[in-house]
Formats: C-alpha cells, structure tokens, sequence
C-alpha cells in the first residue's frame, strides 16, 4: 500500500501539530481539514471513543477518496462515572473553551478524595477501498486542584503524572509525545503499518 500520504480528519491545532510530529518520519504529506477550504460537517454522536472516531474517518475519506486517519480521544475521571468521556471537547456546553472545560470538571471535583483518572485515545484508520482499523490507548494520571503548566492543550494543565511529578502541560511535548494516550495509540498503528 501507499502511504505518502494521508489525512488527519481533525481542525484542532493542537491535535495537528501532535500527529505531525508522530508522523513525521512515517509520511511524506500529512493534510488535516485545515488544509481545505471545504469539508462534511461531523456529528459526533457515537457513544464510544472508537465509534467517534470510526464515523469521522469514514466520512473524511469517503470525501477526499485518501488514507485517512481520525481520532477521538478524551478524558474519563473515575469519580465521574467515566465523564467527561466523549464529551470531553464540549464538557461545559456546545461552543465550551479549553478554560470553560477546565473550570467545569474542577469545580465537579472540589470535595472529590478519588482523584482517579485517564486519557483515552482511539484512531481510526480508513482506506479508500473500504479497509478499516481501530487503535486504543490509554495514560493514567490524577486531576489535580488548580491549573498547572502552559504546555499541551485540553485538559492537559489538570491531569497529573505521577512518575514524573507534573501535569501534562508541565511536560516538555517531546516527553508528552512519548507517554501520551495518542502516543500509545499511534505505537500500535505504526507496528499495523509496519506489517502491511
């Protein structure tokens, strides 16, 4: 199979500049949808991570007839029942900012002891001759008190790493790409790669 190039089914900035430097050695040109002038509307509606992700990756590619790739990823706090979970981008309403997002599950965690939670990643990979695959990952952290750190995006200024004592966005990205749930997810697509 040929895979100069491909597409990233996403119009987050942050998300973009993680894949390029995953993809880097992997693909000649990396497109997202901020690349074009015109895409289909997604609605993201699919109650699990890997069906979020499935729907984009179907759709985009079925658009622009490429190797695709979508991801759908979020954080899921234990004390929360799994919230945000899919809803992770829009945790505080439709048009929600990062700061929105922050401030909401914050205050959702003010008397909360159990701390527990992860990020969770799941790519989605679709060929324009109907192939399709699925890649899961995950990194377990704890949501502190108060916003730490100016690196990353999201959720990453609340989500502690215990081993290396910092938040996500304490990390230098470089570290964070290689302990990420997105990371764990593209190490399994690049051994698929690999073998195809």
């Amino acid at each position: 199979m040929d895979f100069k190039d491909i597409i990233i089914a996403t119009k987050n900035r942050g998300k973009v500049e993680e894949f390029n430097l995953l993809f880097k050695d992997y693909f000649e040109n990396i497109y997202s949808l901020l690349d074009f002038d015109s895409t289909p509307g997604i609605v993201e509606d699919q109650p699990t991570f890997a069906g979020n992700a499935l729907k984009k990756a179907e759709i985009i590619g079925k658009y622009f007839n490429k190797v695709t790739l979508s991801d759908d990823s979020g954080l899921v706090v234990e004390a929360l029942n799994g919230a945000p979970g899919t809803y992770s981008a829009r945790y505080a309403g439709e048009n929600a900012t990062d700061d929105d997002n922050l401030e909401k599950l914050l205050g959702e965690m003010k008397a909360v002891t159990n701390r527990r939670a992860k990020f969770v990643c799941a790519l989605a990979l679709v060929f324009p001759e109907g192939k399709k695959e699925v890649f899961e990952g995950e990194c377990e952290g704890l949501i502190t008190e108060f916003k730490r750190g100016t690196n990353g995006f999201g959720y990453d200024p609340v989500f502690y790493i215990s081993r290396y004592e910092k938040t996500m966005a304490e990390l230098d990205p470089n570290l964070k790409n290689i302990i990420s749930h997105r990371s764990d997810a593209v190490k399994k697509l690049i051994i698929f790669l690999k073998n195809c």
